[in-house]
């Protein structure tokens, strides 16, 4: 195919270019009179110009007219600020020229007070937000366009004042939740350490002889300020005690309904006895007996050949209808001492000895045997032994145990004719004392405390830990699991999870009441962004496609399209906060911001994002790659939680040899054609300095 005449070369194509911008240029103006001296007529605001051998008047640039008589300043104003300045600003017209100033909370791109928009200029909105403490305690800035408002942080109420509030106008200040002290519930005591935070939990359990069958009790601190309480109360128990039964003829036996499933409970058993002997005609005694059983059994100290009545009830604070029984003991037609006794359990960690024999006064010893274990401790053992000497008929002996241990009790009746020995097992309760103090974290996932315990004894410890996020509802973390240390100041390190609100419940089992602490875990980065890699040679660029990520680390709150200079791809830092703004052709700049898209604008399944369109994303423009220059485009996902920001990133794209702008071209051409000087000589300009042909 034949070349035409603009493809004749360069040169020639320059030389066209001059004379069709001669023509376009050489309206603009009109020719003096002939044999006047024109350059002496014309006005103030207009220059003698040589056209075509003719002098000429032309009114200078920002003034219209004919050059002679009038020269009038041109209001470039007049069509309004943004056609002439652009958004957000104001238009001032002076003679010959305008310039244009940003609105309040606005500045211009290149850092002066006032522009011309002719360089790419333009006003963008000021971030009020970079200023620390903006918002004052608690407060948390929002940028908005031309302003900011201020909101209080997760964890704040305000007072004084609505919200959003804006710091020089409102007296709103936010102050940190805080709940006080829980709300007392009847017969409940609360338990353990509590946080009076936002979402702090306070718990509570029933006092003696009263239960909640609805589950447990807790009150909740809400973000009112206030404790939620619970719907759930404690009811008093009442123990039914049936059936009652003598056997082995010293001996009582009988049956409980209780609405808990082995609870230990105290008795009270009164004894009345009246014997037919003159000498001992009354015996009146009260015992003292606790057991978890269903069906308790306890053997009673009793005179032989005795008329008793024992009447059993529960020892306050619990309530039951009393129960009595009659019967009458057999004759004892030993004088003598035999060596026989039997022993009943008495206080938890009394024994009582009943010895069989009428022998009054005289003096008894007996050898105790005490070997303790615990089930959960394969270590721990406790081991004493010693005598005990008496001249009680039915002598009571208090034990020195440890809590939550069993233990077996062996009795042996020593300087007797027969040695005779009596075993019984003590399972102790766990203490009401607390033995956990000083608890507090540390290195975030970390636990330390103090227990008050016997030195060197090995402890357990049972770990019940729940987490939630507030930013992903459907989370839920629980775990138990027990650890054993002889330490008195034991540490522990938890697996937690990053960007999550626990709360983790420390029990020994050795003591009853558990304590509870509070831990929050900061956030990590979010994961890494799930892009289609693209490398572009001189062709168009693609539309990038954006999918949304996983909250697995920590609330994501945004993704940032970044474009750099190819060069610097591999010195960029993924945690930098810098992002220049795009100064169109005048700017120097090394990176620029394209797009910031908040996270809730993001689709679940996907979005595109085209590079280069001149629209805003967020505050940012989306500016053309300048033409001849190479990019990497990477984008950016920012996770934000308690003041700790976490970025991960991943290259998007490689763009090199960009091709031309057909847009700029058409928009100086059309200037060009409608005789715009300035715009002629621009336009030339441009392909001048970068050698490029007009076709």
């Amino acid at each position: 195919m034949g070349r035409g005449p603009w493809d004749a070369g360069p040169s020639r194509r320059l030389l066209q270019l001059l004379l069709l911008l001669g023509l376009a240029c050489g309206a603009a103006g009109a020719a003096g009179a002939d044999g006047l001296d024109v350059c002496a007529t014309c006005h103030e605001h207009a220059t003698c110009q040589q056209r075509q051998g003719k002098k000429i008047c032309i009114c200078n640039y920002g003034f219209v007219g004919n050059g002679r008589t009038q020269c009038v300043d041109k209001n470039e104003c007049q069509f309004g600020a943004t056609v002439v300045c652009g958004n957000h600003t104001s238009c001032h017209n002076t003679p010959g020229g305008f310039y244009c100033i940003c609105l309040e909370g606005y500045r211009a791109t290149n850092n002066n007070k006032t522009f011309i928009p002719n360089d790419g200029t333009f006003c963008t909105d000021i971030d009020e937000c970079e200023v620390s403490g903006l918002c004052r305690h608690g407060g948390r800035c929002v940028n908005t366009r031309g302003s900011f408002e201020c909101y209080c942080m997760d964890g704040y109420l305000p007072r004084n004042g609505p919200e959003p509030f804006h710091p020089t106008t409102d007296a709103t200040s936010c102050t940190e939740i805080n709940c006080g002290n829980p709300p007392e519930m009847r017969h409940a005591i609360l338990v353990g350490n509590h946080s009076s935070r936002l979402g702090g939990v306070a718990r509570y359990v029933c006092q003696e002889g009263f239960e909640s069958p609805g589950g447990k009790i807790t009150s909740v601190c809400t973000e009112k300020g206030t404790w939620r309480e619970s719907t759930l109360t404690c009811t008093e128990i009442l123990t039914k005690i049936n059936d009652v039964s003598v056997f082995n003829d010293t001996c009582v036996r009988w049956q409980i309904n209780s609405g808990r499933i082995n609870p230990k409970i105290s008795y009270v058993i009164s004894i009345k006895g009246q014997r037919l002997d003159p000498m001992e005609s009354v015996h009146e005694e009260t015992v003292n007996f606790t057991t978890d059983s269903r069906t308790p059994e306890v053997c009673l100290a009793l005179y032989p050949g005795t008329n008793y009545t024992v009447n059993i009830s529960t020892a306050p604070p619990r309530r039951s209808v009393p129960a009595v029984v009659g019967f009458q003991t057999a004759e004892d037609d030993l004088l003598e001492d035999n060596g026989r006794f039997n022993i009943s359990i008495f206080n938890e960690t009394c024994l009582k000895l009943n010895r069989r024999s009428r022998k009054v006064g005289s003096e008894h010893m007996y050898q105790f045997t005490v070997l303790g274990q615990r089930w959960y401790l394969a270590n721990f053992s406790h081991a004493t032994s010693f005598n005990f000497t008496t001249r009680e008929q039915v002598p009571v002996v208090c034990l020195d145990l440890y809590p939550t241990t069993d233990y077996t009790v062996n009795v042996t009746l020593l300087r007797s004719p027969k040695l005779h020995s009596v075993q019984i097992t003590i399972a102790t309760p766990p203490a009401v004392k607390q033995i956990i103090s000083n608890i507090s974290g540390f290195n975030e996932t970390c636990l330390r405390w103090r227990s008050i315990k016997t030195a060197e004894m090995e402890e357990m410890y049972l770990f019940h830990i729940w987490g939630q996020r507030w930013y992903q509802k459907e989370f839920a973390q629980e775990m138990t699991f027990n650890i054993s240390s002889s330490s008195r100041d034991p540490e522990v390190c938890l697996d937690l999870r990053p960007g999550t609100n626990y709360n983790v419940s420390l029990r020994a089992l050795s003591s009853e009441l558990p304590v509870v602490i509070s831990l929050t875990t900061q956030i990590t980065e979010p994961p890494l962004p799930e892009v289609e890699f693209f490398t572009v040679h001189g062709g168009p660029l693609p539309r990038l496609r954006l999918r949304k990520a996983k909250e697995k680390n920590g609330p994501i709150s945004s993704y940032q399209v970044l474009v750099l200079p190819l060069a610097l791809q591999s010195t960029f830092s993924c945690d930098s906060e810098g992002a220049s703004s795009f100064f169109s052709n005048a700017s120097d700049a090394d990176g620029y911001m394209a797009a910031e898209l908040l996270a809730k604008d993001i689709p679940d399944d996907a979005m595109e994002i085209p590079i280069g369109d001149r629209l805003y994303y967020g505050e940012y423009y989306n500016a053309p790659l300048k033409r001849g220059n190479d990019y990497c485009i990477i984008l950016r996902i920012t996770s934000e939680w308690n003041k700790v920001r976490r970025h991960s990133c991943a290259v998007w794209a490689q763009v090199k040899e960009i091709p031309c702008n057909c847009n700029f071209l058409r928009l100086h051409i059309h200037r060009a054609n409608s005789g715009d000087t300035q715009a002629c000589w621009a336009f030339l300009g441009f392909f001048v300095k970068w050698g490029q042909p007009l076709g």
